[in-house]
């Protein structure tokens, strides 16, 4: 008796090994007839031949987190032995978001793959050692970063993230606006006094029923925005100096409190803080005129649903300084360009699944892409052409094929160094944009002020080279 159970255990064993290793074989091949960012690797999802898990964190709004967990169902179709969670840290807030991610590193969450909202943010996380160096999957696809993507976060010669995103600025407009008060619509070359002159302009009415002509948000974009736009990087010079110093500060801070105090053209910033107003109902709620923004906006004006409105949108290059105030390292012109990064976490215990999503969402010629991609290889006007594909008419669709794809718009090269102490910089713009536009301090006591605190921090955390 016991011999028969010792044989029938046998045979049993024999078939789950046959199965199994027929099973291998099928998943084994992996095969994928649409776009899987180019990577060649077979083994799913860890290569042990079962699904694995894996989380995808970014901020998306209401209107982009449909578009996302699109893409992710796109990689999962043709991943099956993957599952991509998708998780939004903090609705349409990339600030709070990176928080919100900070917290779960330091509580030792296995974090897979994150977008993150800019490169300095990248750094300053990479040199923490919360994120995975990505030089050995890329080497073992064959791939060299710098041919694969526009701007590549690297620290001590590791690469630390993936360019999802390519970032445009441009200035949208009221395009009834402009037509009703006789204005063209703005050509690369205008100046922030030009733009200044336009608000006045397009300044309307008083009191509830009053359209600025135009508003500033309460990121440092709108505090220095020749620094954010026509600057490599907007904390340091290529020499590792702060750029505080920099008298596009001072032009840009003076301009911005006479727009407020002198013309009453911009929304006071005391109101914009205490109101916590959302930069896209100012302007889709027809309460200003003009404001600066990037091309991750492309979709709102089409976005009738979320943004209902009744004029067209016009949109123009990003006003250059004008002669006497161009910053140091001013390069006639050209605009910086960066985007969100995907990055991978230290902490992830799939790597080789976060590796494959990372390289499939920066690549994908998907439908549902929103944002123009960093990828090199990429067909941006086609992205372009989707995005406005049937809403044609709320947009100047001239303006906006010039103001992100003209010839006359062209962009630096990377900076040569960079500091990881982003935040805490950052920080001292926004305090330093506070005492000069609250206190009233002068102008000079809060840029030397400015300056003394930014050194200080980049003593203090170093620079990235």
């Amino acid at each position: 008796m016991m011999q028969n159970k010792k044989r029938s255990f046998l045979a049993m064993l024999a078939l789950v090994f046959v199965l199994a290793t027929v099973l291998s074989a099928c998943g084994g091949k992996n095969e994928n007839n649409g776009t899987d960012g180019g990577t060649s690797s077979s083994k799913p999802g860890n290569g042990d031949g079962k699904q694995v898990t894996i989380k995808y964190y970014n901020w998306d709004n209401e209107a982009t987190e449909a578009n996302t967990k699109a893409m992710l169902q796109e990689f999962m179709d043709q991943n099956p032995d993957i599952k991509v969670e998708h998780v939004v840290l903090v609705p349409g807030d990339s600030v709070e978001m990176l928080k919100k991610l900070d917290f779960l590193i330091s509580s030792g969450e296995a974090v897979d793959v994150v977008q993150i909202p800019s490169l300095g943010a990248v750094l300053e996380r990479a040199t923490r050692n919360a994120l995975a160096p990505l030089n050995e999957f890329y080497e073992k696809e064959g791939l060299v970063a710098e041919d694969e993507y526009y701007v590549n976060p690297k620290v001590e010669g590791k690469y630390y993230g993936m360019q999802y995103t390519k970032s445009v600025n441009y200035v949208m407009l009221n395009k009834d606006a402009l037509d009703e008060a006789g204005l063209e619509v703005p050509k690369f070359g205008w100046t922030w006094d030009d733009y200044r002159d336009y608000a006045k302009k397009l300044t309307k009415g008083e009191g509830v029923d009053k359209r600025y002509g135009s508003y500033f948000h309460t990121w440092e974009l709108y505090m220095n925005a020749p620094a954010q736009t026509v600057m490599k990087d907007p904390f340091v010079y290529d020499d590792g100096t702060s750029i505080l110093a920099d008298p596009s500060y001072k032009y840009f801070f003076q301009l911005r409190k006479d727009m407020e105090d002198i013309d009453k053209s911009a929304k006071p910033y005391a109101d914009v803080l205490a109101a916590k107003l959302n930069y896209r109902t100012e302007f889709f709620n027809n309460e200003a005129a003009m404001i600066l923004t990037g091309n991750f906006t492309i979709p709102d004006p089409g976005n009738q649903d979320q943004y209902p409105h009744d004029f067209k949108t016009a949109f123009a290059p990003v006003p250059l300084p004008p002669k006497g105030a161009e910053p140091k390292e001013y390069d006639n012109g050209k605009y910086f360009t960066s985007g969100s990064q995907l990055v991978m976490g230290n902490t992830s215990k799939n790597k080789e699944a976060s590796f494959k999503l990372m390289r499939f969402m920066t690549t994908v010629d998907s439908k549902s892409r929103v944002e123009f991609s960093g990828w090199k290889k990429a067909d941006n006007n086609a992205i372009l052409e989707r995005l406005i594909e049937g809403k044609e008419e709320w947009y100047d669709v001239d303006s906006l094929r010039y103001s992100v794809a003209s010839e006359d718009i062209q962009f630096l090269d990377a900076p040569k160094v960079m500091t990881t102490g982003t935040s805490e910089i950052t920080k001292v713009i926004g305090d330093g944009f506070s005492k000069f536009m609250l206190s009233n301090e002068p102008i000079d006591e809060v840029q030397a002020w400015m300056v003394k605190e930014a050194n200080k921090i980049i003593e203090e955390k170093g620079l990235v080279k």
